[in-house]
């Protein structure tokens, strides 16, 4: 089956109610802390205080002997049962041939803290609260030592790891540095701009949370904990860092209160409390508190780059040049290393048919925490500078934002970018075209006279973003450094009544998969939605699969369970002939039944279902009774959602103060399954990018290493009354690669709003001669901006 017969099918894009969402309303939901095992400890972890700082002591004897204290545990003991440090899922290269420097990530710190919150100590007691009183007993002698926290910083910086002297991890670069040199010598205009792609905290909004269990009748282990790819936590914990049969392991991610990156990853914690489970002979459980969670949750974006663009007489582009700077934190979390490069650089030619690009990457070890994917991974840090840099380089030239795109937009496809990757079909012009008019461009000269006459500065912002979703292939992310493969499972198990259960190994932390994979089924064997149950997040019950990250849960996990769903077809379909007394291959199957091809003969697939196992008249000597089939999808390509974005803002420019008046989404994603919760997943984007643009940020003291930013009370989060109404179009070009058409949709808007709102905040503020200004775009910093162009 094609992709456009897919989306003809029923339930296909129909806006269908989320299954899940009744349990989640009623409180019915089950989260990790839900869960209460017999004989339940808790655990608390004794953290550095510290930016970097030697480990000269540990004095834990008052803490043993503190009531109801089970177990203290520190680096030494890790030591001991040689438990290893966690791993890094991906290897980068160096430009000199040489592999990226790996320093040991221990589980405990041993000899050295390097970072404030770092994990020195685990109390393990009765109760949490006397965990936490225990824990205020644990001794700890620092030697503190002087701190880098700041990029910027971290060459000549104290170093952190002997085997990175100069806090350096790898030199990465991408594209022909010798014809973009050549090219930008023939240029006849050249626009430069240095920029920050500020560091963000997650937040999700259940944080982070494990239990550890140990079966002394069985010796395996069970971890429950908020993950977003089970199975590639069960991997890594057995076969990098603990050394045990993954078979004795099983790991269980229930329902996950948000995640977008934050919970992929293989966490310290979670070793610690499988190890511990066995070693104190308890089911521990931890629950991270929202201040440790601003402290030991990996964070996003971080880099300090410097972009040049070539450009002709006529606005066309010739080339782009790009230094980027990316921290990665004071050690390799899971996937940090691909992200500011395979994730990064690869998308620097964004919707243009710019013929060159060259990207380095320098990479730095740093006292903060661990940098790792965040919604959109690297996709958002590449769409900012390049969006950025083309409405930079439209108000030097004189171009309005939307026409130097024009220019510029890629409209023949399949189109090989010159950063390796070739996308397969778009339509950027109709995306422009749409925005414009949802948005109202027309009416904006009197909207800005308007705000003028109130003695406002009205701006408008452009941001035509590209994303690459479901990461692939794995043979070609094993040569870019993966090291696993990036497929997805899916089993599609039909019972006797013709009701399904599918297990898939992509993971649902908010997106709706009980809904939209069940869609996809219904759809496509005529039954009701209410008829399929989607099973995920157990390594008991589901096949091995890869997880959710990189919007690749559709069009990477449905692919998965389409291939299952026609193997189940063609089976049935064989059933279906010897119950019809005809041939397989005059058999069609459409909205739930079998006909044979110019008769009016049919069958129900109900009574197909019931056949194949109550086969009293069944072809047994051809097939087996049952109607169970697993298949695996490793994609051809990246799939890549497109889009363009129009934001307004109006700024008083007495207080700095920016305030988000229109804001206008119209995405391309391909087939879309269910739109309401399409409409959903951009929404959260862009509250999520428009956050980052005008109020989050991460801060460290740069002497200290203090985060300034550990709360709600000193990090800006984003609330309902900093948006307008977001006006969201579409259009559809399906993917031409997957048999579902689609593309992906949870990370486009956090990806493309960012330069957006920036893009309107410089237009706002060009009359007054401000040229550039970095997130988040708060009232302080864009007041500062402004006095700084009327000295």
């Amino acid at each position: 089956m094609g992709a456009n017969d897919f989306a003809k099918l029923p339930h296909i894009g129909e806006s269908v109610l989320r299954k899940e969402d009744y349990r989640f309303l009623t409180g019915a939901g089950q989260y990790t802390d839900d869960i209460t095992l017999p004989r339940m400890a808790h655990a608390v972890f004794v953290r550095s205080p510290h930016a970097h700082a030697l480990v000269k002591s540990v004095n834990t004897s008052a803490a043993k002997s503190a009531p109801g204290v089970i177990g203290v545990l520190e680096g030494k003991d890790v030591a001991n049962d040689k438990i290893n440090g966690l791993p890094c899922g991906w290897l980068i290269t160096s430009t000199d041939g040489q592999p990226m420097k790996e320093p040991p990530h221990p589980i405990l710190a041993l000899d050295k803290v390097r970072y404030v919150g770092d994990h020195v100590v685990m109390v393990v007691a009765e109760t949490l609260e006397q965990a936490k009183n225990a824990a205020e007993l644990v001794e700890v002698d620092y030697e503190p030592l002087s701190a880098v926290v700041d990029v910027r910083d971290a060459k000549g910086g104290a170093a952190l790891h002997d085997i990175a002297p100069d806090n350096h991890c790898y030199k990465w670069a991408i594209g022909d540095k010798a014809q973009v040199d050549a090219a930008f010598n023939g240029a006849a205009h050249i626009t430069k701009l240095d920029l920050i792609n500020n560091r963000l905290v997650p937040n999700a909004m259940e944080p982070r949370a494990a239990i550890g269990s140990y079966s002394r009748a069985n010796d395996d282990y069970t971890l429950y904990v908020s993950n977003q790819n089970p199975h590639v936590e069960r991997l890594l914990m057995t076969a990098f860092v603990m050394g045990l049969p993954e078979h004795k392991v099983r790991v269980i991610a229930p329902d996950v209160g948000g995640g977008f990156g934050s919970k992929i990853y293989l966490y310290a914690e979670d070793v610690c409390l499988t190890w511990a489970s066995k070693k104190l002979n308890r089911n521990i459980k931890w629950i991270c508190e929202r201040g440790e969670a601003f402290l030991s949750d990996a964070h996003g974006r971080d880099h300090s780059s410097h972009a040049e663009l070539a450009i002709d007489k006529d606005g066309k582009f010739l080339a782009l040049r790009v230094h980027t700077d990316a921290n990665l934190g004071a050690y390799l979390s899971t996937f940090s290393t691909c992200v500011p490069t395979i994730l990064y650089a690869t998308l620097l030619a964004g919707q243009y048919t710019t013929p060159l690009v060259y990207a380095e990457v320098d990479a730095w070890f740093t006292n903060t925490a661990p940098v790792d994917a965040y919604r959109g991974a690297g996709r958002p840090e590449a769409t900012y500078l390049l969006e950025r840099i083309v409405s930079r380089a439209a108000f030097e030239l004189g171009l309005s934002q939307d026409e130097i795109r024009r220019r510029n937009f890629i409209t023949q496809f399949p189109y090989q970018t010159p950063v390796a990757l070739q996308y397969d079909i778009g339509d950027y012009v109709a995306c422009m075209d749409a925005s414009q008019k949802l948005a109202d461009v027309a009416g904006f000269k009197a909207r800005q006279a308007a705000s003028k006459a109130q003695g406002k500065l009205r701006g408008i912002g452009y941001s035509s973003y590209i994303e690459a979703c479901g990461l692939a292939p794995s043979n070609i992310a094993g040569a870019l450094g993966a090291r696993a493969g990036l497929f997805e499972c899916g089993e599609v198990r039909v019972h006797p009544t013709g009701s399904v259960t599918v297990f898939t190994g992509s993971h649902s932390h908010g997106q709706g998969h009980e809904t939209t994979f069940a869609q996809v089924v219904a759809s496509r064997l005529g039954i009701a939605v209410d008829a399929v149950d989607i099973v995920h997040g157990d390594t008991g019950r589901v096949p091995f699969g890869m997880g959710t990250y990189g919007s690749r849960s559709i069009s990477v996990g449905g692919a998965a369970i389409m291939k299952a769903l026609d193997k189940i077809e063609a089976k049935a379909k064989k059933i279906a002939a010897h119950l019809l007394e005809a041939s397989d291959t005059d058999i069609d199957f459409a909205n739930g039944e079998f006909t044979v091809r110019g008769t009016d003969k049919k069958i129900a697939f109900g009574t197909v279902a019931l056949t194949a196992y109550v086969p009293h008249n069944y072809p047994l000597e051809t097939l087996e009774p049952g109607l169970n089939e697993t298949a695996f999808y490793d994609p051809t390509n990246f799939t890549f959602p497109s889009g363009t974005y129009i934001a307004e803002v109006e700024i008083d420019p007495e207080t700095g103060v920016v305030r988000l008046d229109r804001f206008t989404a119209v995405d391309d994603f391909g087939t879309i399954i269910n739109p309401m919760i399409v409409e959903g997943q951009v929404h959260g984007g862009l509250v999520q990018g428009i956050g980052q643009a005008l109020i989050e940020n991460c801060v460290y003291d740069r002497e200290t290493g203090q985060l300034l930013t550990g709360s709600f009370m000193d990090y800006a989060m984003p609330r309902a009354d900093d948006f307008p109404e977001f006006k969201i179009g579409h259009v559809c070009t399906p993917c031409t690669h997957n048999p579902l058409g689609t593309k992906g949709c949870g990370e486009a808007g956090a990806i493309g709003s960012p330069p957006a709102i920036i893009n309107a905040v410089l237009d706002a503020l060009a009359p007054l001669g401000v040229k550039d200004i970095d997130m988040p775009a708060t009232p302080h910093r864009v007041w500062q901006a402004i006095q700084a162009v009327k000295a």
